[in-house]
């Protein structure tokens, strides 16, 4: 690790250089409970965050269902509740580089987290200036990452959240290994055992972005031998941790629009707010899920369990179970008494899929995931309830369709729609 002369500028409650954690998208979804529970466990968290995801609430015209206090709020209830201190940095990575590469060599973090992304995939389609932006953001955030980590000379982990969605949600028929697929290579009489990283089949432009990280991140790893840790994350389902419910000012999101919402929480909030349940196609999509709390544990397992100096990238499947979106819809049914209705799918995919994942990556590491259970389901209910008149009906159906020849369906059927329109 490179000596910083000017240590004795910092303050002095991140002195200690080990335990300096950059949490890129800090005050996302994601990255504000990720944040506060590594704080609590030491780490001396810097939020390097440019505040986009509160700008695209304004763009959308929706907002959380649960009410977001400000960043620098957040910042003062945590400080007071804890006694420790977050430090946030208004940086927007993907444009502001010579800032962001000069932190990293005031503060040589441990660990880097990526959670500096946009995030969803029918945000990401809305049309050609959303696609645009998409990439514009999310590559060029991730080439700034590893450029500046190379241009600083310091030993950075790298830690980036991306998707299950990398691998594409078509039957595939086996078990999805963590990342890298060993295959046998015939060209006439000659065969050669080799281990390739797992064929990517992106279905929006966001997941077209994690592919491209992914290669970048192959690159930089065997040019630069940047130790780097990539996490297929699935759905993510819930909304608070531990943390945030030590105070109202540090809720996390509840995303419950067609563009951002996950599919849990989403089925959830209208039930509370008597909305039938939005199903797509048939229901016979397949998808991974993880709650928030395993979340946060997962990533701090990664701190912890870093790939060596001159390893391959370390590829987890971040992913408790998979679940069937149609019965997925018929238990929230059964427990809140709501009623289905189908919707022609806005996303081009499969009518049905099954998906399975390895997960012995975190799981040999010790990590038990909590799966889904009506209990959590009516933990999250009761705080959809709580905010019901947050909410604004009219941002529930996706609207966000994948080609010009679609058009959104806002009417829906009491019947599935058992072919691909």
């Amino acid at each position: 690790m490179k000596v910083n002369r000017n240590v004795y500028k910092i303050p002095i409650t991140i002195v200690c250089m080990a335990q300096n954690i950059f949490v890129l998208g800090g005050d996302g979804f994601c990255g504000w409970p990720t944040s506060l529970y590594l704080s609590k466990e030491g780490y001396n968290i810097f939020i390097i965050d440019n505040l986009s995801r509160r700008k695209i609430d304004i763009d959308l015209g929706v907002k959380s269902l649960t009410p977001i206090a400000s960043i620098d709020k957040r910042l003062q209830v945590w400080e007071k509740l804890s006694g420790k201190k977050l430090k946030f940095i208004n940086l927007d990575i993907s444009a502001e580089y010579n800032k962001f590469l000069a932190l990293i060599k005031q503060y040589s973090p441990k660990a880097i987290l990526h959670f500096a992304e946009q995030r969803s995939a029918p945000y990401s389609m809305k049309s050609s200036s959303y696609k645009r932006y998409t990439v514009n953001n999310n590559t060029n955030a991730t080439n700034h990452v590893l450029s500046a980590i190379v241009e600083s000379g310091i030993d950075v982990h790298l830690i980036h959240l991306g998707t299950t969605g990398y691998y594409g949600y078509s039957d595939v028929g086996m078990e999805i290994p963590e990342g890298y697929l060993n295959v046998i290579v015939k060209q006439g009489n000659i065969s050669r055992d080799i281990e390739i990283m797992y064929p990517p089949s992106p279905g929006s432009i966001y997941h077209l972005t994690k592919v491209n990280d992914a290669m970048m991140f192959s690159y930089y790893n065997k040019n630069d031998k940047l130790r780097i840790t990539d996490l297929h994350q699935g759905i993510v389902w819930g909304t608070n941790t531990n943390e945030t419910l030590l105070h109202e000012d540090l809720i996390n999101r509840f995303d419950y629009d067609g563009d951002y919402g996950t599919v849990v929480n989403r089925f959830l909030m209208q039930a509370a707010v008597g909305h039938p349940l939005t199903v797509h196609g048939c229901g016979g999509q397949t998808r991974a899920f993880i709650h928030i709390k395993d979340t946060v544990k997962c990533i701090k397992l990664a701190i912890e369990n870093p790939p060596l100096l001159g390893d391959k990238v370390k590829i987890f499947n971040q992913v408790a179970e998979c679940m069937n979106v149609g019965e997925l819809a018929k238990q929230i049914s059964l427990m809140t008494d709501a009623k289905i209705r189908y919707y022609k799918n806005p996303r081009k995919e499969d009518l049905r899929n099954d998906l399975k994942f390895n997960n012995t990556g975190f799981r040999s590491l010790g990590w038990n995931p909590i799966l889904l259970n009506n209990s959590l389901l009516e933990e999250i209910n009761k705080i959809a309830n709580k905010y019901v008149s947050r909410c604004d009906k009219s941002k529930i159906i996706c609207t966000s369709i994948w080609t010009k020849d679609m058009s959104a369906d806002v009417k829906g059927s009491e019947k599935p729609y058992e072919n691909i329109s």
